[in-house]
């Protein structure tokens, strides 16, 4: 049986302390669709507070608001993301996006002995 050999980068954004990475990028990207950070932990089986808390280290590591909330009421409150916030997300993706098409190819490059000395496929 052939396996595909695979390199599964993560890709995490540091100050003084880890401020950004997929969960909190995954997070916002469910806010989005949710317009609420409530409904966005729910859609990813997280506690509120789990949400809210990774949301404002995230903030107090970038040193921006990510988020826009408008409480209860008539309308139902929501959150919805800040100019910034949509800006750091976008260029998060396309970051690890580059990162992995790039890892891919030296994956490629720097592995592909191992078609000669065993089963492994690196097609893709």
């Amino acid at each position: 049986m052939e396996q595909a050999l695979r390199a599964v980068l993560s890709i995490r954004l540091f100050t003084d302390r880890k401020c950004f990475g997929p969960g909190i990028a995954e997070l916002l990207h469910r806010v989005e669709e949710h317009h609420s950070l409530r409904a966005a932990a729910q859609s990813m089986e997280m506690a509120y507070s789990k949400a809210w808390t990774i949301t404002k280290n995230a903030e107090a590591g970038l040193g921006v608001k990510l988020l826009s909330s408008s409480t209860g009421g008539r309308n139902g409150g929501g959150a919805e993301l800040t100019d910034e916030a949509r800006r750091i997300l976008e260029a998060y993706d396309r970051y690890c996006e580059k990162l992995r098409a790039y890892g891919d190819e030296l994956l490629a490059s720097e592995f592909a002995f191992l078609q000669d000395l065993c089963s492994f496929d690196n097609s893709n």
